[in-house]
């Protein structure tokens, strides 16, 4: 093939959707075009041998943030190996700049969105009229003029790999944290063309489909369309969406309860819960609503909630930081994704910078690492946090037991207590066994919250009753027996 499309994706089960854009909107040049996907596991030179083993003319590559770095040694690779090759390079990371890592090796940047941008530098190319090399700006596209990727889906990818679709581009809100906030405001996909598009995946025997748009509930029309097309299907089937927190008018309330357990997952963006905080981000708080909608969610529906904060955003302290999340667990059940403010090129957020005594890390994610509100050392003991919290809290395996970590009193205070302490029994956040950790925990609390042994192992086995008793910690049964 003489043009390759291809990025490192996050992990085997993602899949690109935005280089099926451009190959469905290549045209005549389609026949000449092919999809190479690689993983962040993968090195630069394995994409480079794989890539350079069709000899082809361009190479088209996608930056992310996750992978950003992989994609600058992979164009210094592709530069040296076959200087012949043309590199273009789009996507978020290359965008706006400063991009964080080196791109200079790329002989076109393209900057926003690419989906029939990409097809018109080819042909240019192919015609023997390039343009001069370097930053390419393309207007937006009409999202009704260009073709829908989802045929170019393949028989592998929908047994077993995500399936992205999107029915909108774009976002009404202005967080200065979010590459969204430059976008256009919301566009729409004509609705019944996205639908049909549905219903082609659905008769291919995709189950699984997860919406990219960033505010699916704010488009009412678009919600209820899509909300009825998943109700029109016999079960099971799996949708995920992300929402905003304080937009949950009761039609689209009542609609989403009739949904049975399993097959709807909302990702609600709360960021945080201050107001002041929220304000100087510029993101909108509705605080009262987002938990009156939270309890909703939570009491009166089976939708599976995911919820996300976020640690070291300007002039928020870490005691601020602890009462956001004691608030989320009092109102909801769900998983709370606990994730690093991250300097994204282009968004407002450097205004900050100054007063709140930002730093940054130079290298992506380009997470932050103090701020006038919360040192150095805060930051990194949140990162190990966030890391115990996803094994313990969000892997939903000990439920039970943490109520006796807390009890009534501040989920946050506690579990920082207890992460502090982990550290220091392990020095380690990553490859512990469940075993382990779950030994852990039972001394955490019998020494230091000083529960009865006898009640702390039985609320563990009550843990793992509902799945398998016998799957519970071999120390669990040799107490029992003793």
């Amino acid at each position: 093939m003489e043009i390759l499309l291809t990025t490192f994706n996050a992990r085997y089960t993602h899949t690109a959707l935005g280089l099926r854009y451009l190959y469905a909107n290549m045209q005549h040049l389609q026949v000449h075009t092919a999809i190479l996907e690689f993983t962040i596991h993968d090195t630069a030179e394995i994409a480079a041998e794989k890539l350079l083993a069709h000899r082809p003319r361009i190479i088209g590559i996608g930056a992310y943030i996750w992978n950003a770095s992989l994609v600058s040694e992979l164009v210094g690779l592709l530069r040296l190996l076959s200087p012949q090759t043309l590199i273009i390079v789009g996507g978020p990371q290359a965008s706006y700049e400063p991009f964080g890592v080196d791109l200079s090796g790329a002989h076109y940047i393209i900057q926003g969105q690419a989906d029939t941008a990409f097809f018109a530098l080819c042909e240019a190319v192919w015609r023997g009229t390039p343009p001069a090399q370097g930053i390419v700006r393309p207007t937006a596209p009409n999202l009704n003029d260009i073709a829908l990727p989802y045929e170019y889906y393949s028989d592998e990818d929908i047994a077993h790999r995500i399936i992205y679709v999107e029915a909108s581009r774009g976002c009404p809100f202005l967080c200065e944290f979010c590459l969204s906030s430059l976008d256009e405001k919301i566009v729409l996909f004509e609705i019944e063309r996205f639908l049909a598009a549905l219903e082609r995946l659905w008769q291919r025997g995709v189950r699984e489909f997860k919406f990219i748009d960033r505010t699916f509930n704010s488009q009412m029309r678009v919600a209820h369309a899509v909300l009825d097309f998943f109700l029109s299907k016999p079960m099971p089937y799996f949708a995920h969406f992300e929402v905003v927190p304080d937009h949950f008018p009761a039609p689209l309330k009542a609609k989403i309860a009739l949904f049975d357990a399993g097959a709807l997952q909302l990702e609600v963006g709360i960021q945080t819960l201050d107001e002041e905080v929220a304000n100087r981000i510029s993101r909108p708080l509705n605080r009262t609503k987002v938990l009156e909608n939270l309890d909703f969610l939570t009491q009166h529906t089976q939708a599976h909630l995911h919820v996300d904060l976020i640690v070291g955003l300007p002039g928020e302290t870490l005691a601020q930081f602890g009462r956001n999340l004691d608030t989320l667990v009092a109102h909801t059940k769900c998983e709370i994704q606990i994730g690093i403010l991250k300097k994204l090129s282009g968004t407002a957020l450097a205004r900050h910078d100054v007063p709140y005594e930002m730093l940054y890390h130079s290298m992506p994610p380009f997470d932050v690492l103090q701020t006038s509100t919360m040192r150095f050392e805060e930051i990194q003991a949140m990162k190990r946090f966030t890391r115990y919290w996803e094994i313990l809290y969000n892997s939903e395996r000990f439920p039970q037991t943490l109520q006796l970590l807390w009890s009534n009193e501040s989920p946050f205070e506690h579990f920082w207590a207890l992460s502090q302490w982990l550290y220091v029994r392990t020095d380690a956040t990553h490859a512990i066994s469940l075993e382990r950790m779950a030994k852990l925990l039972f001394d955490y609390l019998i020494e230091h919250r000083g529960i009865a042994q006898s009640k702390v192992a039985q609320s563990m086995l009550e843990d793992f009753a509902p799945k398998r008793r016998s799957d519970a910690p071999k120390f669990l049964h040799d107490y029992m027996t003793v």
